[in-house]
Parts: structure tokens; sequence; C-alpha cells
């Protein structure tokens, strides 16, 4: 699916280049959940937005490359590019859950028109009544009435709109679906809802699913690997299990060890450790 080699990436001129991405070289599978942690400031959403091809607010790539192995989601046919050229695919075969909803929603601009603005030629044919409705029962899915097409952004919870950008990701049926800490700032019910909602939709759609969170508990409960970023660098990575029963760097075993746990004794695995969605 992805294939990162000594990427490094990072924001500045290039007389004043702040590094964030430090040498990383990970594949990313078909079919699967990965997982990316590591604290603030590790580079972990700046490799998500590289992966993404978000080249904005003073991002560059130093070196490296990020290659892409899809399928034409007209044809069939296999399509190999690079992050520089995969704008072009944005809402179609790559889909991009920020966190921040309020930032990232329009707040001029009712929901429905929001949907339908970034939607591919192929997915706007028919009549609009057929579009509302197709939308209407793919956002009943996620618990959303149908008002919520005719609201906008300040007129719905921060659950809802989390929702919303959920919805509107997987509305296309991408390949690949790159989740920047998607449930921060939420409660706990509706960041288990959420996260729920995007392990179905990845099991349905059997495509790929990138999560970048600080909440270990998040990704031992939900993904199929994850690898760990430090100082910009990848240090450990691999099935998720293994990592956490037998971590191999000592700022992963750190992590874990720093997992809350409730009547177990700290020494035990990280197996007793109480995620957001115990």
């Amino acid at each position: 699916m992805i294939e990162i080699k000594n990427l490094r990436a990072g924001y500045g001129r290039p007389d004043a280049f702040i590094p964030a991405v430090d040498d990383i070289s990970l594949t990313i599978g078909d079919n699967e959940i990965i997982g990316i942690a590591g604290e603030s400031g590790s580079g972990k959403s700046t490799l998500l937005r590289t992966i993404y091809g978000d080249f904005t607010g003073g991002l560059k790539l130093r070196d490296g490359s990020v290659t892409g192995h899809f399928k034409d989601p007209e044809t069939g046919r296999p399509l190999v590019c690079e992050s520089s050229t995969f704008q072009k695919l944005w809402w179609d075969v790559i889909s991009y859950v920020p966190q921040g909803s309020m930032s990232v929603l329009n707040p001029i601009m009712k929901i429905e028109k929001q949907v339908t603005d970034g939607l591919p030629a192929r997915e706007k044919r028919g009549s609009r009544q057929e579009l509302r409705s197709r939308l209407a029962s793919f956002l009943a899915g996620f618990g959303l009435p149908e008002t919520v097409l005719d609201s906008y952004p300040h007129q719905l919870s921060g659950g809802m709109r989390q929702r919303v950008l959920v919805a509107i990701a997987a509305f296309v049926n991408p390949q690949l679906i790159l989740a920047d800490e998607p449930t921060t700032a939420l409660d706990v019910v509706v960041q288990k809802r959420i996260l729920l909602m995007l392990v179905e939709i990845q099991r349905r759609l059997k495509n790929t699913l990138v999560l970048v969170s600080h909440d270990l508990g998040v990704h031992y409960q939900i993904t199929d690997r994850i690898a760990i970023a430090y100082k910009g660098k990848i240090v450990e990575v691999g099935p998720t299990d293994e990592v956490f029963s037998n971590p191999q760097h000592d700022y992963t075993k750190a992590l874990i060890a720093a997992l809350p746990r409730i009547g177990q004794p700290r020494q035990e695995t990280a197996r007793g450790a109480v995620g957001v969605i115990v």
C-alpha cells in the first residue's frame, strides 16, 4: 500500500530548517490498521501529513520518498504514485480525518454542501435528491439524523462534528484513511463510538487505516500493528500484541509502564491496560 523510505521532513526555510521527521522507513500494508504512537512533538502528525501529501503551513519534504500502491477507482488497474501527487487522490482514493473539527469544517457552509463539494464526479451522478438520500442513509449509520445536512458546524456538538468528518472520509470507500488524533477533546463515550466506527469501516471496506494517537490504550484496543515515534524517528514497530507484551526500546517500555491499570500490579503486562474503549 504505502512504502516510506528514508523520509526526512520538517518546517521552515532552507537556511532555517526544523526537522520533524528524521530518516523514517516504514511499510504500511493492505487491509490493516496500523497505529503511530508517541508523545507530543515526536513527529507523528507530521509523518501523517507527509504521507497524505499535505505540504502546507511550511511543511517540506527534505529527503526520501513516500510511494503509494493503489487501484484506479474507475478501472481497477494498479496505480502507483508519489506523495507529491497524492493531492489528486484526496477524498477519493485517500481520505484524511483531522483533529479539531471546528478548525476544519467551514463555519459558514452547511454540512451537505461541504460533503458534496469534495466528492469525485462519479459520486455526483444522478439527481441532487438521490445524492442527498444516499448521504442521509450513510450518516444514519453514524447515528446522525438527516437534519445534520442542513446544519452549520456550530449547530452540532463536538462529537457530531467529528462523526461528520469520519463520514466524509469514508463515504467514497477510500483505499486509505489517515486519522490524526480523531478523538482528541471528546468524552469517553463519544471516543468509543468514533473509534468503533473507524474499525467497522476498515473491516467492511477491507482498506487500510493509519491512526495517529498519543493514547496507547487506543492503539492496544484496535490496531493490528503499532509504530512508536520518538524525536522524529520510528524506534520500534511490530504487531501490537507483541510490542505491548515484549517492548524492545526503552522509550516504548516507559510508555507502556505509564499506562494506568485498575486492580493489577504494576509489573503485569499491558494486557491489563485500561484504554479509552474498555
